[in-house]
């Protein structure tokens, strides 16, 4: 059962498939409750929310045995000019990067029905999740034997790199074998930690409220005065962390799904072209996309407040 799943993750086009047993996850439910109370969530009030569903999948989802956790590349084909404001590469597709994991996991759970039953999945509860319940996605994904998490709190595949998509499926299925955790792999290198601009990557965790993706996208409000001198040319999100990670410099090859292919048009544009965009400019090019969950407001805001030139990477 265990290769089978894997196998007909495959074939529905991720590109890694782990499943863990699911259970409570221990020592991160402390590591999460020490976080939370250092404020690191700034604004994020809903990851306080549903702690117990959070950190037990059994919970979240009666009946669950085990979780099966995919993966899908997204590391682009095209970068966009250096010069000009920056689209985290999770944003380049113009399809939001949700629609596209949520029909394949519809796709793998259809599959899994035809082998197992309609009994494998409870239905009466929300059972996939891509990025928007309390799941902890990476804890899965490293329980799952698909990598390990890295210093910069993100999730990094031994070969497919850290520029993923985290997918889960918590099925009704107990298995008679799991995958093992992975162990961390990134030794004494401090790359990440040391090219952040704002010191977001503390050694008890990332203080949320001083990442670059955080201030551009979840901040409300102004990007704070000590933070606008540091965010180079970052408009929404920011992969400063990962672009600088050995294990992305060696592994992360261009992805080949159409689904999440990229506007050409706006990896061209200059700063003046983004300066010009306008509300209607903003629905067509990226009212379907993952940028279109920032909102045209806050996207002007931040390129009002970028100063470019300020920081070279």
């Amino acid at each position: 059962m265990h290769h089978l799943i894997k196998d007909i993750a495959l074939s529905v086009g991720f590109d890694a498939c782990g499943i863990a047993k699911a259970e409570a996850v221990g020592d991160d439910e402390v590591y999460l409750q020490k976080w939370l109370d250092k404020g690191y969530h700034g604004s994020m009030s809903y990851l306080e929310r549903n702690f117990e569903k959070r950190c037990n999948p059994t919970v979240l989802v009666p009946e669950c045995k085990s979780v099966v956790v995919v993966l899908l590349n997204y590391y682009p084909s095209k970068l966009q000019n250096p010069q000009a404001p920056q689209l985290a590469k999770y944003a380049y597709s113009e399809i939001d990067y949700h629609t596209v994991i949520k029909t394949k996991l519809s796709q793998l759970e259809t599959e899994l029905k035809k082998h197992y039953g309609e009994g494998i999945i409870n239905a009466s509860f929300q059972h996939s999740f891509v990025d928007s319940a309390p799941v902890l996605e990476r804890h899965w994904a490293q329980q799952a034997g698909l990598g390990w998490i890295g210093k910069n709190k993100q999730l990094i595949h031994p070969s497919l790199g850290s520029y993923v998509f985290i997918g889960s499926l918590m099925i009704n299925l107990a298995l008679d074998e799991y995958d093992s955790p992975m162990p961390p792999r990134c030794g004494k290198c401090t790359k990440c930690l040391d090219a952040c601009p704002t010191s977001a990557l503390q050694p008890d965790g990332m203080d949320a409220r001083r990442c670059i993706s955080y201030l551009t996208i979840e901040n409300k409000g102004e990007i704070p005065a000590e933070f606008k001198s540091m965010i180079a040319n970052q408009i929404i999100g920011c992969d400063i962390c990962g672009d600088v990670c050995p294990w992305n410099k060696k592994w992360a090859k261009p992805h080949h799904h159409s689904e999440l292919a990229t506007n050409k048009e706006v990896l061209q544009w200059d700063k003046s072209k983004w300066s010009e965009l306008s509300a209607q400019d903003y629905k067509i090019y990226f009212g379907k996309s993952s940028v279109g969950r920032a909102g045209y407001n806050k996207l002007k805001q931040n390129l009002e407040q970028l100063e470019m030139g300020t920081t070279t990477f």
